[in-house]
């Protein structure tokens, strides 16, 4: 099993196992906001997706709006790109996020971001779904629902969201393994994919 250790945050400290993470609106810019808060439902951290050419962004903030991490395209700013995690207090690079856009199936794994080693993979759920998300003039509104999974294929949390039509996304990550996954890159990589997939 992983250790998920070296890949923690300096500035968060994500100790649970349930989570939710939701769009609470745009900014002036018309830019998707986010925010994640634990099971109590106190606020972990908040973004802003920033969509520039070729770069997007995300910085992840405190209450106060000190930075506390970032995540930002490598190569690309479309669907299938790679996107690296960066603690902001030390500049240590952590994760990258890497996605193989499928009409039937999103894969996101999260990797090492000095070996490239595999350290969990999101899935989303069956190829009907999928397809009808993507193809339906709803189907946007039907909820995303991915299986997370650890280095070695084994299932060890989900993230589930409910049918949004006009409302703003909502998902609710349960994690039944955190010793051998990354909490934080998995957390932030839900806000990642939802931005991405839906904008």
């Amino acid at each position: 099993m992983v250790n998920s250790q070296p890949f923690e945050l300096s500035a968060i400290d994500l100790s649970g196992s349930q989570y939710t993470v939701e769009q609470t609106g745009r900014d002036t810019n018309f830019r998707p906001e986010y925010e994640a808060r634990d099971a109590a439902g106190d606020t972990l951290f908040r973004t802003t997706y920033r969509m520039y050419e070729g770069k997007d962004e995300f910085p992840f903030v405190d209450a106060d709006g000190t930075e506390l991490c970032r995540v930002k395209a490598i190569d690309t700013w479309d669907i299938a790109g790679d996107y690296l995690l960066t603690d902001s207090h030390t500049e240590e690079e952590l994760v990258i996020l890497d996605n193989d856009f499928s009409l039937l199936q999103d894969t996101w794994r999260l990797r090492d971001a000095d070996d490239q080693s595999v350290l969990a993979e999101i899935n989303s759920r069956g190829a009907l779904i999928t397809l009808a998300r993507k193809l339906l003039p709803i189907g946007q509104g039907i909820g995303h629902k991915y299986e997370i999974t650890d280095s070695e294929g084994d299932p060890v949390g989900s993230i589930e969201g409910e049918f949004a039509l006009f409302d703003f996304d909502q998902y609710e990550i349960t994690l039944t393994d955190t010793s051998s996954v990354p909490r934080e890159p998995i957390v932030i990589g839900a806000i990642v994919i939802d931005a991405i997939q839906g904008n």
